[in-house]
């Protein structure tokens, strides 16, 4: 968070200044600096001794924007989390849809109702013009919706904004990857959960909406043309982002059903996000970046020499 670390480490160097003291400041996780206010990077010159990155395109843009600032690549936390994972998808009879609204309250609140009727309209839309049989969707014309959530403290919210809905999925905490495994089609918050439909090849339909000041600020602020990561990754929208008021469930039901209706759609995007997550490096990031730490300061990992690392 670079609200708290910038600052953090601006004073540290501030402090230590003219004592004698020197510490080594790494910061292992690049603030989005890159997203919005640039100028930031600059500032970084002059307090850090090493940014470690955990997005390929980061060390080049640093380069670019703040070439004094040591940056190195190690290597994506995921691959780690999801490495005892396989991702070949299982193939379940009737499709399952997952819902992720994301995890914070907000959130909730501002996407579940919209993922909840886009998700009527696409069981609405199989019943007039069902897929199949050379489709995904059996003769049954169905689709199993699931909704996610990281917390239980969501629970209570969630069964709120489905009470009444039809087919309203009941609310289930954890299990994300395994869910993952066995999804035909996502329906996802821009955040980081879209990397993890990336990984486990889940074509994903992206969504954010957020209040319209935060919207209107954002907008001046964002630098970048994707809000999803394996967009911002590939450099081209593997993942279709409907943002504010184009969030609506025409569309992400719309989107839906195109691809339900094209096995070999569904199969090309799974194959483009492969080709996301094989930028992200090998297992152990966080051992690359704890010898990367030992390196600035000329040791092996043996001893630590009397000096002190603050990260």
């Amino acid at each position: 968070y670079g609200g708290f670390n910038l600052r953090f480490a601006a004073q540290l160097r501030a402090r230590a200044a003219g004592t004698g003291w020197n510490p080594r400041i790494v910061q292992f996780v690049s603030p989005q600096v890159w997203a919005s206010r640039p100028g930031r990077a600059r500032k970084m010159e002059q307090t850090h001794d090493l940014l470690l990155s955990i997005l390929p395109f980061e060390k080049a843009w640093y380069t670019q924007h703040a070439p004094a600032l040591p940056v190195e690549f190690v290597g994506h936390p995921i691959v780690d989390r999801h490495a005892g994972h396989p991702t070949e998808p299982i193939p379940t009879d009737p499709p399952q849809l997952l819902l992720l609204p994301g995890s914070r309250t907000g959130e909730l609140q501002r996407h579940l109702p919209v993922l909840l009727k886009a998700t009527e309209r696409i069981h609405a839309a199989l019943k007039i013009r069902p897929i199949g049989p050379i489709g995904l969707i059996p003769p049954s014309r169905t689709i199993h919706p699931r909704l996610i959530l990281p917390h239980e403290r969501l629970v209570p919210l969630a069964r709120e904004l489905g009470a009444g809905r039809n087919g309203a999925p009941e609310p289930e905490v954890g299990g994300l990857p395994d869910a993952l495994r066995r999804a035909t089609l996502a329906l996802a918050s821009t955040g980081t959960v879209t990397l993890e439909c990336a990984w486990f090849g889940v074509p994903t339909v992206a969504l954010y909406r957020t209040s319209w000041l935060t919207y209107e600020i954002g907008r001046r602020v964002i630098t970048v043309k994707y809000l999803s990561m394996p967009n911002l990754l590939a450099d081209v929208p593997v993942m279709p982002e409907f943002v504010q008021g184009q969030a609506t469930a025409e569309a992400l039901a719309s989107q839906s059903m195109d691809w339900l209706g094209s096995p070999e759609k569904l199969s090309e995007i799974r194959q483009r996000l492969r080709l996301v997550t094989n930028q992200l490096g090998t297992p152990g990031a966080a051992g690359r970046a704890a010898q990367q730490a030992l390196n600035l300061l000329g040791t092996s990992g043996s001893k630590t020499m009397g000096s002190r690392l603050y990260c």
